[in-house]
């Protein structure tokens, strides 16, 4: 699939890409589910983050899911793509690559600290088109801030294999299915041996610990949206709330109402 290097789009009509002098600029963006931004790269930064909604975003042969009230930082050049789960409610903020507030080429999925969401809503209320002092000082702070969230690290790998791809797009869209993988080798037209290599070699672990991390990811929208644990575990294909929380809380240190709260 071609890359499409994106400069202006049609959701970005009336933004300029940030600079030296003005290292930030913002737009909004109003999807609906299933909309599907193709692979493309920018030459800012994009720290992003949904009022309401939710979204995939694909780069660096991973996948984040965002609910809102999270952001994902992506790096300049970084070639990504976003799908919308859920109608979403966006506002892309882009930033001058000199101005990165992370290293390298990574991206994260951070929590707005109560500061930040302030500082984001003063700047978005800005005239954009009228720099000023206080624009100017609303930028550094936010810029500032960042670096200082907590970085959540709900991540899942992609491979690059079409097979164990069609799996875990698959996987991805129904977290709670309860197939085996051998009951995914059926579907995907290689053998439970073979997948299971697969998911070693391309993703540096097994097929039970990747649909954990799926499902992991999915737990947040959910929780965001107010959906009880006990209801979650049940999407995600968990016996029990207990049983989701006892994996959660051995994955994170701690239980789901604290590390979504």
């Amino acid at each position: 699939m071609p890359i499409e290097i994106v400069q202006h789009t049609r959701f970005d009509l009336h933004n300029e890409p940030p600079t030296a002098e003005k290292p930030i600029t913002m737009s909004g963006r109003d999807l609906k589910a299933a909309a599907v931004l193709e692979p493309h790269l920018h030459s800012w930064g994009q720290f992003t983050y949904a009022l309401q909604g939710v979204m995939r975003a694909d780069a660096n042969n991973s996948s984040w899911i965002v609910p809102s009230q999270r952001a994902i930082w992506i790096p300049p050049g970084v070639v990504h793509s976003v799908t919308v789960l859920e109608n979403t409610h966006l506002r892309p903020m882009r930033v001058y690559a000199g101005r990165a507030p992370f290293p390298g080429n990574e991206c994260k999925i951070l929590a707005l600290s109560p500061l930040l969401r302030e500082l984001l809503t003063a700047l978005e209320q800005h005239d954009q088109q009228e720099p000023s002092q206080r624009h100017h000082l609303l930028m550094e702070m936010i810029l500032d801030e960042i670096p200082r969230c907590a970085v959540r690290p709900v991540r899942v790998p992609m491979p690059e294999d079409k097979r164990l791809k069609a799996l875990c797009d698959a996987l991805i869209a129904e977290p709670g299915a309860e197939l085996t993988l051998a009951g995914w080798a059926n579907r995907v037209g290689a053998s439970e041996r073979t997948l299971a290599r697969l998911f070693e070699r391309e993703l540096g672990m097994g097929f039970v610990q990747w649909r954990q991390q799926v499902r992991l990811a999915h737990a947040a929208p959910l929780i965001a949206r107010g959906v009880p644990l006990s209801q979650v575990a049940v999407e995600l294909g968990y016996a029990s709330q207990s049983a989701f929380s006892a994996m959660f809380k051995k994955t994170f240190g701690c239980s789901p109402s604290t590390f979504f709260g």
